[in-house]
C-alpha cells in the first residue's frame, strides 16, 4: 500500500497519485480548482467534537489517535475502500493543519497501515 500525507496548501505534484482531502472542514482561502482533489472524504475525518478537543495540542496526540481510531472503526467500510484504492495506486492524504506531525491525516495513515 502506498499512502503519504501532504498539506493541501502545498503545490500539487504528478507524484501525488490520488489526492484525497481528509478534513471535515474545507481549507480556508483555497479554491477547489487550486486543491486539485480527486476526492473529499469528510466522512472519515475526525468528528467536530474530537477535532475541537484535540486542538492540535501535541500533548493530546496519543489520546487523539486512540479516539480517532475508535471513530474510524465505526466507518470501517469507507476506510477499507480507501485502503483498497491505496493498494492499486499511490494515495496522498491531504490536510490543512499547520502541524505536519500531529494531524488527522498522519493518524489516518497509521490506521490504514493496520488494516492493510
Amino acid at each position: 500500500m502506498s499512502v503519504r500525507v501532504k498539506r493541501v496548501y502545498d503545490k500539487p505534484a504528478k507524484t501525488d497519485g490520488r489526492r484525497v482531502l481528509v478534513d471535515r472542514v474545507w481549507p480556508r482561502g483555497l479554491t477547489k480548482g487550486e486543491a486539485e482533489l480527486d476526492e473529499w472524504l469528510k466522512e472519515i475525518a475526525p468528528s467536530t467534537r474530537l477535532r475541537k478537543w484535540f486542538g492540535h495540542d501535541p500533548a493530546r496526540w496519543n489520546e487523539f489517535k486512540r479516539r480517532y481510531s475508535a471513530e474510524l472503526e465505526a466507518q470501517r467500510e469507507e476506510v477499507e475502500q480507501l485502503a483498497q484504492k491505496a493498494k492499486k495506486r499511490k494515495v496522498t492524504l491531504l490536510f490543512a493543519a499547520k502541524d505536519v506531525e500531529h494531524n488527522n491525516a498522519v493518524a489516518l495513515k497509521e490506521f490504514l497501515e493496520t488494516v492493510a
